[in-house]
């Protein structure tokens, strides 16, 4: 049996998974904490060795072909470190995970990873091109182009988020005047509420209520969404857009305005619609991706 480990670093959580190569069957998930009693490198080197005894459980000959890791950042041209993630932890950038593991790994932006776990088996498999947006405390994103991750020059294509919306607003941490990021990011609801919520859970609990002044917020919110959907659609053509992130947990509270306000946007040439469909995978859709991207990128 062959077999792939994929290895997602957040803030938070460390994820890892085991893959079946031939199926695409996730054989074992885990978590570790990011900040525990553990270094957070050497809780990664455990969670691989864990998925490698695992691999060897299941099937006597099983074989871990590959590894991959995903985490934020820019990853440099080899794919075997992140070049730049300042002020988040401390000491991942350039840092060789391939030497500290002893195995080639292949390592990937975060949002990229998303992209190829619905790609390679989610709501786009099978798609050649294909747009994802990852909208939670902001908003990352990442292409796919003739069935290929584009990471482009410096590996920094795919940051949707940075989009502009509003030529008038404030710059974000970019520079970019308003964003798409900060139009909906989760990070900047307090702003746009005028003090009033503190997340998009509560502005979305009250939106469900009735209360007007987060019905406009939200409802604006959406808009420019639609706004920033559609000129991506206008630049991209692709198959298909799929949104993921924690914000997506608002299912038809988010969908069903999107869908009145992409019917005033969306350039539609012979009555053409793109798809916007939600992810398939959570939270373990970086881990996923990691070991997507690792299958695809080395050399068996």
């Amino acid at each position: 049996m062959q077999t792939a480990i994929g290895i997602d670093l957040g803030g938070t959580w460390i994820k890892g998974v085991l893959m079946n190569l031939e199926t695409g069957e996730m054989l074992k998930q885990l978590y570790q904490p990011t900040t525990g009693e553990k270094d957070w490198k050497e809780a990664v080197r455990d969670s691989v060795g864990a998925l490698r005894q695992e691999a060897t459980a299941l099937h006597s000959d099983a074989q871990v072909r590959a590894v991959g890791l995903s985490a934020p950042g820019l990853p440099n041209a080899a794919n075997d470190a992140i070049a730049f993630m300042p002020g988040r932890l401390q000491g991942l950038e350039n840092f060789h995970w391939g030497h500290f593991l002893n195995t080639p790994v292949r390592v990937v932006n975060d949002a990229h990873a998303a992209l190829l776990a619905e790609s390679c088996f989610g709501a786009a498999k099978g798609l050649p091109n294909v747009l994802m947006l990852t909208l939670g405390t902001g908003v990352g994103g990442g292409i796919l182009i003739g069935g290929k991750l584009y990471q482009g020059n410096f590996q920094k294509a795919g940051h949707l988020g940075h989009i502009t919306v509003d030529a008038d607003g404030e710059r974000d941490i970019t520079g970019m005047p308003g964003s798409l990021e900060d139009a909906i990011g989760n990070a900047t609801v307090e702003l746009r509420s005028l003090g009033r919520f503190s997340s998009t859970y509560q502005l979305l609990e009250a939106y469900k209520q009735g209360d007007y002044l987060a019905q406009w917020v939200w409802l604006s919110s959406v808009r420019k969404l639609a706004i920033g959907l559609s000129s991506l659609i206008n630049c991209f053509s692709p198959d298909m857009v799929v949104l993921g992130g924690g914000i997506t947990q608002a299912e038809d509270n988010l969908l069903l305005p999107l869908a009145t306000f992409m019917e005033q946007y969306e350039w539609r040439p012979g009555g053409h619609t793109t798809p916007i469909r939600l992810a398939q995978f959570g939270d373990m859709a970086g881990a996923i991706g990691a070991a997507s991207f690792a299958i695809q990128a080395m050399d068996f």
